[in-house]
């Protein structure tokens, strides 16, 4: 099967580059995840001196105060910051900074709500999990086996999400390498007879998975808490450093601040095909001599409409095929540019670009935003509530701002991946030191962020199609025009190690909740150490080997999943978690119904939202607040009304969790 690229230079490439600078990026990137293994390896050697449970899934609870917060930030910081998240910024504007601000408030919240209260009960009780914490503290088996039911649910999903945004930003990267080409090549050839891995599956995107997900499993299962934790802190390290280097060269390379924000002031959003219908007709100049495949990303340009002066622009969003003897193929999947000054952008460096060639254009069947191209929303990318594809109020309206004000800052305090963390500082300095370091650092990482992919607006117009490659697009772009692909694989860096920090801790929340909560709390207590060890390595391993699978063919939109997920975990833990720890009348019937309650009317509105919208991403907004805000306050309300309608715990529990504590504890 042909490729159809014709560029004027025939390279199958998203940007031009120097024959080095895709090798040195590569080489850059490789010394950096062989420093990540070096950490697994030391850190397996604390495995073998400590006893094992407490170390491999809690570091036995020494993490001073650099480590702790750092790991803490890197794994809230995932594939969504820096993935999801700048795509959200390069779809919708300034108005993401208002979206994400309360997200500096998230250690305060998160840390000083819960964190002295939780260490401590985990402390007393020997918890090592979240689900052990649970269980502990109401005495209840049934509510532990709940809690590891919904972590394993919420967190498969997230782990795919993951896992897609890994292989994408590495994809990325090693555009243009050429062993990496020639092994993709090969590894199409190999699996051209297995469909699951052949149909619709790009071979680059298959190559990319299986390497990312066979670094992240290796080193997780090999190294425990402690390799997370260890290569947690250097990929905290190796972010905020690419952020601060990302961010002087967009707003340079955009022509400054405020020529981008005057650029973007002007901007209209795309119009798009609609998923089921529409797109355009690709006419041929003659018939392809065998099956001809046009790549994500291809640019189209033809004359303009009548009297218009403005040439007609498309990128491709969807591969797609023209048979062998055929000249022309219909509902092409596009976007079309409408801002003359990003039409003329893409079009002044057009040698350097991916057009077809010898091609026209007919039956043009295009979508206009619901927000954002009408004369009275002009500047929609400046000023909320931001364009939006689908939504007439734009993409946030008030009453959505103040959902995600409580998104950020009040779920993240529901996330069991945060709570381990929190079950595993030193002591109490170490946590209100931390407290501090980590607000630092995500006001170092988030406000930036929103600069640079406004910049990437300007720089890179046209990417609504594939928006959650932009970073590590932005990254290769921003390098190679200054001569240093080199810098690519730092910069790449970062968004990766996000990726592989969350993956990481994922990874050990879903094994721990089988080995330890479910196998050895429920079918054999009394299994010894080797068997545990044995088990907690098979867990780690096999959990990571099913979501890269999965990942394989992967739900498209990542920080869709990664709200779900977040929101849902906090509707489901928070309320019992915050009972648990500082109402001494609650119960686990009580606990049970706050946890049951905020799932289900989370679900409930997601599911609506599936029937009325059309999408499982596009929930039912009850009185336009966000499924988080109805499922924290259902989870607080159903866990008050069951506790008080029954009976109170038994007081030496009480007492267990209650008594006074000594001063300087």
């Amino acid at each position: 099967m042909n490729v159809l690229l014709a560029t004027s230079q025939s390279l199958p490439l998203l940007f031009a580059a120097d024959e080095t600078g895709p090798d040195a990026a590569l080489i850059s990137f490789m010394i950096y995840t062989v420093a990540v293994f070096v950490l697994a390896a030391l850190s397996n050697r604390l495995l073998k001196s400590k006893s094992f449970l407490s170390e491999y899934f809690l570091g036995s609870r020494g993490l001073g105060v650099w480590a702790f917060a750092l790991t803490f930030a890197a794994t809230s910081s995932s594939g969504g910051s820096f993935t999801g998240f700048p795509s959200k910024i390069y779809s919708h504007g300034w108005i993401l900074a208002l979206w994400i601000g309360s997200y500096m408030v998230v250690p305060i919240c998160t840390m000083g709500l819960i964190g002295k209260r939780l260490n401590q009960i985990a402390r007393r009780s020997g918890s090592i999990t979240v689900p052990d914490v649970i269980r502990d503290r109401f005495h209840s088996p049934l509510l532990g086996l709940m809690a590891v039911s919904l972590i394993v649910f919420f967190m498969s999903f997230n782990l795919v999400a993951q896992f897609k945004a890994g292989s994408l930003i590495l994809q990325t990267l090693l555009d243009g390498v050429t062993i990496f080409e020639r092994t993709a090549d090969g590894l199409a050839q190999a699996v051209s007879d297995i469909p699951f891995l052949s149909d619709g599956v790009s071979p680059e995107y298959l190559l990319c998975l299986f390497v990312f997900g066979f670094a992240v499993i290796v080193y997780t299962t090999y190294g425990g808490f402690h390799a997370v934790v260890w290569t947690d802190v250097m990929q905290g390290i190796v972010m905020v450093i690419g952020v601060i280097i990302m961010l002087p060269l967009a707003i340079s390379q955009a022509g400054g601040l405020e020529h981008t924000t005057k650029l973007m002031a002007k901007m209209t959003p795309p119009r798009y095909s609609a998923p089921d219908k529409g797109g355009i007709t690709l006419t041929l100049d003659k018939p392809v001599a065998e099956d001809t495949r046009i790549e994500i990303g291809s640019w189209i340009t033809d004359k303009p409409i009548a009297d218009s002066k403005v040439p007609l622009l498309f990128r491709v969003t969807a591969a797609a095929e023209i048979p062998a003897g055929e000249t022309s193929i219909d509902e092409v999947k596009v976007i079309q540019l409408t801002t003359l000054e990003d039409i003329e952008r893409i079009l002044g460096r057009r040698e350097k670009e991916n057009f077809l060639e010898g091609v026209s254009v007919s039956n043009i069947d295009l979508v206009q935003y619901a927000y954002g191209e009408e004369e009275s929303q002009q500047g929609a990318y400046v000023v909320g509530p931001g364009p939006s594809p689908s939504s007439n109020n734009g993409f946030l309206p008030l009453s959505l701002a103040i959902s995600f004000f409580f998104m950020w800052a009040i779920s993240g305090t529901g996330q069991p991946a945060n709570m381990v963390r929190l079950m595993a500082f030193r002591d109490t300095k170490t946590l209100q030191r931390s407290i501090c370091t980590v607000a630092i650092y995500y006001t170092l990482i988030y406000f930036p962020l929103v600069v640079i992919f406004c910049c990437a607006r300007v720089i890179l117009p046209g990417m609504e199609g594939e928006s959650d490659r932009i970073m590590p697009a932005m990254a290769v772009y921003l390098t190679e025009n200054i001569g240093m692909g080199w810098l690519a694989g730092l910069l790449v860096a970062a968004p990766f190690a996000a990726v592989m920090s969350t993956v990481d801790s994922f990874l050990l929340l879903i094994s721990s909740a089988w080995v330890r909560d479910v196998y050895q709390r429920n079918i054999n207590p009394e299994a010894s150490e080797k068997t545990i060890k044995l088990l907690s390595y098979l867990a780690t391993f096999v959990v990571g080997t099913a979501a890269m699978v999965v990942a394989i063919n992967p739900p498209q939109f990542l920080q869709d999943i990664i709200v779900y997920v977040g929101s849902g975990l906090a509707a489901s833990f928070l309320a019992p978690i915050v009972y648990g720890l500082y109402w001494r009348r609650v119960n686990a019937i009580g606990a049970m119904g706050a946890m049951l309650g905020g799932f289900s009317l989370h679900l409930a509105m997601y599911v609506t939202g599936y029937f009325r919208n059309g999408s499982f991403f596009k929930p039912y907004q009850l009185f336009d607040f966000d499924p988080i805000i109805v499922g924290l306050f259902g989870s607080f309300i159903c866990g008050f009304i069951v506790t008080k309608l029954t009976a109170p715990p038994p007081q030496e529990l009480v007492e267990k969790f209650f008594y006074k504590e000594k001063a300087g504890s």
